[in-house]
């Protein structure tokens, strides 16, 4: 059911008899013959078990999503759902994890078409090896996820009478096959919680985004020469990281931040077509994201002069104190919103003693005109990780030992903001770093990243040409 027609573009020639046979002939054998199982796979299982303990009796479908053409040709690099690859290591397109009752897992897959039969595997432009490269076999996949595999033409029969709870949204072939139902929300709420305190795997692999990432920045200060030459810096600046992302890792974990003057006042300004301008800051806000899809999500603001202006120095060691003291409250035990308040208490006093503010009581509000949004999130498989837990054990929970987050606050005053002096307009900081939280306190694992003005200029000064 999942397989259908080949996908054939209308402006490939028929294929004949001869051309038909003669493909099927002539290949070497190259089933690999003892693949290793993924390093991951030694926790996959403990994983499964946890969900299956949660929801004993019932049929559990967990699918790692479809793909979506680009430019009606080539398909966008897939990448699979989070929750999928939390529980298999898997990240092939169209494969789909079913729990039974009894608590066993199968991994339903497309497995590598053979070439003894069949035109798959050369006229297919969607899973064609000879189109896009090579997926494992049955018995590959099942010696790499370390779990039984099965074709995924068996899904409905691995499903009886389709009743199961569902990860929805993902595969709309899988939403179709199993009838939605009351449960399939909490389903979708557990299997974020589940993902909320990170195993030692799961955090080594955060620390080697994290320091692919501090790379990735040093390469993007070397290149600040080109990128302020060229008059789409920002997009410089985006390329030059990106190159780091993609030898490092699978990619970028989010679009790239570069933001340059003004720009840095907006949030997600992900457009980066501007120039550099030495006389500004620049807010690089970025991630790299490993081969197994943890993610980095750092952010600096530099002087592209080499050192701060007053004014610059000024904003840029309020964020400074601000973050500093939100990072001094990461416990365990401590409540998760605790750091971001205690950002926006030392903001709200310095913007008051500046005389931007009638008061540094935060309970007023009107702080949030120049910082906005929140100081930190959840880290790991999504940038914005574990999003659809419940508030009571996220936003309104307490942190927990193993847990990742980001620490990010900042001052964002606009250009056309006539609340403030001149001087300020357009002058955006935002300091993030990343943390784990042990079992004393919280460790920062970007701190290969100067994070002090004067830490920030001698680093600049070190790696400009």
């Amino acid at each position: 059911m999942f397989v259908g027609e080949l996908n054939v573009g209308s402006h490939d020639l028929p294929i004949g008899a001869e051309l038909a046979a003669f493909m099927t002939e002539g290949w070497a054998d190259t089933r690999r013959a003892d693949p290793r199982p993924l390093a991951v796979s030694a926790y996959t299982a403990k994983r499964r078990a946890r969900l299956a303990e949660r929801f004993p009796g019932e049929y559990l479908v967990i699918p790692s999503g479809r793909l979506k053409v680009r430019s009606n040709d080539m398909d966008y690099r897939f990448r699979a759902d989070s929750a999928f690859v939390y529980l298999t290591g898997d990240q092939e397109p169209d494969d789909v994890l079913v729990i039974d009752p009894s608590g066993s897992a199968r991994l339903l897959v497309r497995p590598r078409s053979a070439r003894s039969a069949g035109q798959e595997f050369y006229r297919d432009r969607r899973y064609g090896e000879l189109w896009v490269g090579r997926r494992p076999d049955l018995a590959e996949a099942a010696a790499l996820y370390q779990v039984d595999c099965a074709h995924i033409d068996g899904l409905a029969d691995a499903v009886p009478a389709g009743k199961a709870r569902v990860l929805r949204g993902v595969d709309a072939n899988v939403d179709a096959l199993i009838s939605a139902g009351d449960g399939d929300t909490e389903f979708a709420t557990f299997l974020s919680e589940l993902r909320l305190v990170k195993d030692e795997w799961e955090v080594a692999e955060l620390q080697h985004a994290v320091d692919a990432t501090a790379r990735g920045f040093e390469d993007v200060v070397k290149a600040l020469p080109q990128a302020l030459a060229h008059p789409r810096g920002e997009r410089h600046v985006e390329g030059i990281f990106g190159l780091r992302a993609r030898l490092e890792g699978n990619g970028v974990g989010y679009d790239t931040i570069a933001a340059s003057g003004a720009h840095a006042s907006v949030l997600h300004w992900m457009r980066n077509d501007g120039g550099l301008n030495p006389d500004e800051l620049l807010l690089l806000d970025a991630g790299v994201e490993t081969d197994q899809l943890y993610t980095a999500d750092v952010t600096r603001t530099f002087p592209l002069s080499g050192r701060f202006s007053p004014v610059q120095r000024r904003v840029y060691d309020l964020v400074y104190a601000a973050q500093s003291a939100a990072i001094a409250t990461l416990r365990p035990g401590a409540r998760f919103r605790d750091f971001h308040l205690a950002a926006m208490r030392v903001i709200a006093a310095g913007l008051h003693d500046w005389g931007l503010l009638a008061t540094a009581d935060i309970a007023d509000g009107r702080y949030r005109r120049y910082t906005l949004c929140s100081s930190g999130h959840m880290l790991g498989l999504d940038v914005h990780d574990c999003a659809k837990a419940r508030a009571g054990t996220y936003l309104d929970g307490v942190l927990e030992e193993g847990q990742v987050l980001t620490v990010e606050p900042g001052l964002y005053f606009q250009p056309d903001d006539l609340t403030l002096p001149p001087e300020l307009w357009g002058v955006g900081v935002r300091i993030e770093d990343d943390l784990v939280i042990t079992a004393d306190g919280a460790r920062l694992m970007s701190g290969g990243l100067p994070r002090e003005a004067s830490g920030i200029e001698a680093w600049l000064a070190t790696l400009l040409p």
